[in-house]
């Protein structure tokens, strides 16, 4: 696991399992985690970074339902978790599923955890809205696209974006069920862009931190991607970013066509 800090207030640790972010946001008295890294040994990092710190935690965040944002609670077993309305809705209708798809993943890795994965007390908060982080607010921005649930997360306190699955460097945009959807998916991008263009860190899913002007070219080729994606205009000749044309892209790709496809 990477750990960097990014702002006094803010600290990003990276798992070294597909690059996911994790993101400690401090202000005055509150401190907030948003989003997990992966592995056992990581997340038993997480209470030394926020002790060194000298910050006491209020609570975990999730930007989206999917199981790797979902491991905060591994580290901060008492944590309340909060996420947007429509990722409580996801988590109710689908009881069981983070916990089973974490299963599969620890036996593909041989990966072994001291104890089931408990989701506790899970907080429904309304999407847009704001939550308070000591005298500041963070603004909760809807995500939905990559799939049917999520939010982004705004701390102007610290001109950081912290987006969930969306402008990663090292993965193209995912339309992944349930409910990946490629308008909605173009949609959230376009309400992200203001917020990247103000920004002096944005902290993707997936990937290392970004500043504007990388995170604005991502968002540029994510959308060229996506409308590419259309199935009236060539959907299999859309053409994967530069950066971003691996084995694992590739089948994500084809993945995306498939969904499409059937949409």
């Amino acid at each position: 696991m990477q750990a960097v800090a990014l702002h006094p207030e803010v600290i990003v640790a990276r798992s070294v399992k597909w690059q996911t972010s994790a993101t400690f946001l401090h202000h005055g008295d509150e401190t907030f985690l948003v989003d997990s890294v992966v592995y056992p040994s990581e997340l038993e990092l997480l209470p030394g970074l926020l002790a060194q710190a000298g910050w006491g935690l209020s609570g975990l965040l999730a930007t989206h339902g999917d199981w790797d944002h979902l491991l905060g609670r591994f580290a901060f077993p008492e944590a309340a978790l909060g996420v947007a309305e429509t990722t409580a809705a996801r988590l109710r209708a689908e009881p069981g599923d983070a916990q089973r798809k974490l299963r599969e993943l620890d036996e593909d890795d041989y990966v072994s955890r001291g104890r089931p994965l408990s989701l506790g007390q899970v907080q429904a908060l309304p999407v847009p809205g704001k939550l308070d982080l000591g005298d500041s607010e963070l603004e909760l921005i809807p995500a939905d696209g990559h799939v049917q649930d999520g939010m982004a997360i705004w701390s102007p306190a610290h001109r950081l974006l912290v987006c969930g699955d969306y402008l990663s460097p090292v993965e193209i945009p995912m339309l992944s069920a349930p409910g990946g959807s490629r308008d909605a998916y173009l949609a959230t991008l376009r309400r992200l862009q203001p917020y990247v263009e103000q920004a002096d860190w944005i902290v993707p899913g997936h990937g290392e931190h970004l500043d504007a002007q990388r995170a604005l070219a991502i968002l540029r080729e994510d959308v060229a991607y996506l409308e590419a994606l259309d199935s009236g205009k060539g959907a299999g000749t859309a053409a994967l970013p530069l950066a971003r044309r691996d084995r694992v892209q590739k089948q994500i790709h084809a993945d995306n066509l498939a969904r499409i496809a059937g949409a």
